[in-house]
Formats: C-alpha cells, structure tokens, sequence
C-alpha cells in the first residue's frame, strides 16, 4: 500500500520564469516599434485631422500641446508605478491604452474634443516610453552589454514606417479609419509580446530600482535629464522647423519633406550602430563625440544657405544626437531604476516640449537659419556636460556637495566668533573638520 504524500509539500507559489535574455530584448524592441509606429502614425495625419475639426495654426498649436502636458504628468508617476507593479506590466497596459488612444484623433468633431483626446493620447505615450525605457535597462543589466540603443532604433524605424505607411494611405482613407487599423495592430503586436514581458517582472529588480531617487543621486539623474533635454530640444526643432528652413533657402516641397526624413533615417542607424560604439568607445566618448558632431551639423544648417548642404547637415545632427538620450537614460536606469528613468525622461521631455515655440520666438527676432544656432549651442552643453555625468559623474556631485558642506560650516565658525559668542553654534567647528 503506497504510503499518503504529505500534503504540505504539495503547496508551493508558483513563479514565473524568467524569458532569456535574446527573448526580452526582442520583446522590448518590439514595444519600442509600436510606440514609435503609433506616433508616426498619428503625425502623418495631423493635418487631416486638424482640417476634420477646423482647427487653425494657433488652435492646432495648443492642441498638439496637450500631448506633451499629458506626457509629462504621467512620466512624474510612472517610475513609482514600475517599481510598484512591474515595468513589463506597465509597458504592456500603456502599449495597449496607447494603441486605443490613437483611435480617437480621427473620431473627434471639435478643438475641444480634439484637446482632451490629445491630454489622454499624451499621458498614455508618456507611460510607455518610461516603462519602455525601463524595461531596456533591465534587458541591458541582464545582457551585461549596451542595448539601449538599439531599442531605441526600433522606436526610429517605427516612426519612420508609421509615417510613411500613413502618407502612403492618406488619399484612400480617411484618419478615422486608418488610425484605427493602426490601433488594431499595435495592440495585436503588444499581445504577442506581452507573455515575455510580464514573465521578465517576476526577475529580481536591480539595485536601486526605487520610484524616486535622492540626494547625490537625484542631482546626477536631472544632469542626465538635461543632457537628454539638450537632444530632445534638436530633436524637436529638426522636426517642426527643418522643412519650413529648407523651404525658405529654396527646396522643392519634396526635398523639404526630405530633411526630416534624412534627419530619421540617420538617427535609426546611429541607433542601430549604437550598441557596437558604446561597447568599443564607451559611453563617454560616444555622448561627447555625437554632441560634438550634432553642433557641427547645426552650425553648417544655420549659416550654409544651400540645399545640398542643409540636408547633409541634417544627417549629420542626426548621426551625432541618435545615442546621447538612450544613452543618458540608460545610466539613469543603472543609477536609480525605474524612478531614475522616470525623472531624466521627464526632464529631458521639456527639451521637447520647449524646443520648437523657444526656436520660433527666436527665428521671428533673427530669422530661421540664426535660429538653428540654438541647436549647436545645446548640443554643446551636451558634450560638456557629458563628461562629470558619465566619468563618475555621481562621485563628482558627492565631492562638491561635502566641500560645500565643509564651506558653510566654516563661515559659520567664523561668524561665530566675530560675534563673540561661539556658544550659540555648537557643533560648527566638528562639521568645519
């Protein structure tokens, strides 16, 4: 007769395993290509959608704003929502919410209606690209090698063949329809992936994966954040402005159009080159050399008043910004998880946000060209700001922190005793040592 198992070693919590390393980072490329498909998608069909509802330039300006308001708010609260649920989880609801977000453009009757769409649109994008962020430094971490990069590539190649795809269709249906296709199979794309990515949050999280960095750490996240910022900003200003700028020196409608499409292209492949450079050169010197050669393509695009030469220009700021801001948050991932990720994405997001009307305010004092100088100047700061932010930049913090510290207590010992009355600041002169 068999004897009776012991019911209490039947009772176990079953664990999700882990995916392999090449699994999860397919998985994250794949999220990273619908988050840029969707935007692409959707930036074809602005102007469509702003004829739909009767929007003017102004109108339309303040509409577009809202997806950046929206964006900016959820990437505040969605490091502590990574840390609390997982970034896997997170990415795959905000794939999925952003997928149902972009439907609705196409099915608004006002500027009202269009402004709230966007509000949500935004908050949706935002989430995903933190938690899409975050999931790329686990991937690295796991990997042991630089990854960010090419993930972000993905997102490149997605916006380019969302756009293209869109321009594409744009006579044969209308953005209702086509966004809402393109939804469908953002949605489809995330479910097939999404298996993987939920299996990858039940992995240990990294050292300081916490919602909110402090102290030394926070002031080396917002330096990584203002490096990422200094891209964003000519990422924007590329975007809006180099075909109105190529239109003004003499381009034809379709060379106009190809300066952006030359800027992409050649930010997906520096992207996609990315992983190989920082492995080879380090992280370091591939932020300072791209910066350095962004501000070069930005100086030759504001003083070089020539076609041929404004697009190479254009490629050359493209080459040169591709890996600074996968790069930036990358070392914010590793310094402070997913809060890390979460502050520098937000900040560097204001780049975006205030590049262009900053650029349009300068160009209606100066002109358009001049105007691209402030492209090169932050790109600038980029590069020098690279180096204390990523050559041990937090060691360097920390060191001018406590010298400031001991500074302070000293002119505290000293006015102390000019008073005459030492006792009142007990202490002083052990802090001052």
């Amino acid at each position: 007769m068999p004897f009776p198992l012991d019911s209490a070693r039947l009772h176990f919590r079953r664990r999700p395993t882990p995916p392999p390393v090449r699994g999860h980072r397919i998985a994250a490329t794949a999220l990273f290509t619908v988050d840029g498909a969707v935007f692409g998608s959707w930036a074809s069909r602005i102007p469509d959608v702003a004829a739909g509802v009767g929007a003017g330039p102004t109108a339309l300006g303040l509409a577009l704003l809202c997806v950046s308001l929206g964006a900016l708010a959820s990437m505040q609260l969605t490091g502590a929502l990574c840390a609390r649920i997982g970034p896997g989880l997170a990415g795959v609801a905000a794939a999925i919410a952003t997928c149902a977000a972009l439907a609705l453009p196409g099915l608004t009757g006002s500027i009202p209606e269009l402004a709230v769409v966007l509000l949500v649109f935004g908050a949706a994008t935002g989430t995903l690209n933190v938690a899409a962020n975050a999931i790329g430094v686990r991937v690295e971490a796991a990997a042991h090698r630089p990854v960010l990069p090419s993930l972000h590539a993905g997102f490149s190649f997605g916006g380019l063949a969302g756009a293209a795809v869109g321009g594409a269709v744009a006579s044969l249906a209308s953005p209702a329809v086509h966004l809402l296709v393109v939804a469908a199979v953002g949605v489809l794309a995330t479910a097939s992936v999404a298996p993987v990515l939920l299996a990858a949050d039940g992995t240990p999280s990294p050292d300081g994966d916490t919602a909110a960095p402090r102290g030394t750490t926070r002031g080396l996240v917002v330096l990584l954040g203002v490096i990422a910022g200094c891209t964003a900003f000519g990422e924007g200003a590329v975007t809006d402005w180099g075909a109105l700028h190529l239109h003004e020196i003499g381009a034809t409608p379709v060379l106009a159009a190809a300066g952006y499409a030359g800027f992409s292209l050649a930010m997906a492949c520096g992207r996609l080159a990315g992983n190989g450079l920082v492995h080879a050169l380090g992280p370091t010197r591939v932020v300072t050399g791209g910066a350095i050669l962004a501000t070069a393509g930005a100086l030759v695009v504001a003083t070089v008043p020539d076609v041929a030469i404004v697009l190479a220009g254009f490629v050359l700021i493209g080459l040169g910004l591709a890996n600074v801001f996968p790069i930036a948050i990358a070392r914010a991932g590793a310094a402070a998880g997913a809060g890390g990720v979460a502050l520098a994405s937000t900040v560097g997001y204001t780049g975006l946000l205030g590049g262009p009307p900053l650029l349009g305010i300068v160009a209606e004092s100066v002109g358009l060209h001049v105007a691209f100088v402030t492209v090169a100047a932050l790109a600038a700061v980029a590069a020098v700001l690279a180096v204390p932010a990523l050559g041990g930049g937090e060691r360097v913090l920390a060191g001018v922190s406590a010298a400031l510290r001991r500074h302070t207590a000293q002119l505290g010992v000293l006015h102390a005793q000019t008073a005459g009355d030492r006792r009142m600041y007990p202490g002083l002169e052990a802090l001052a040592t």
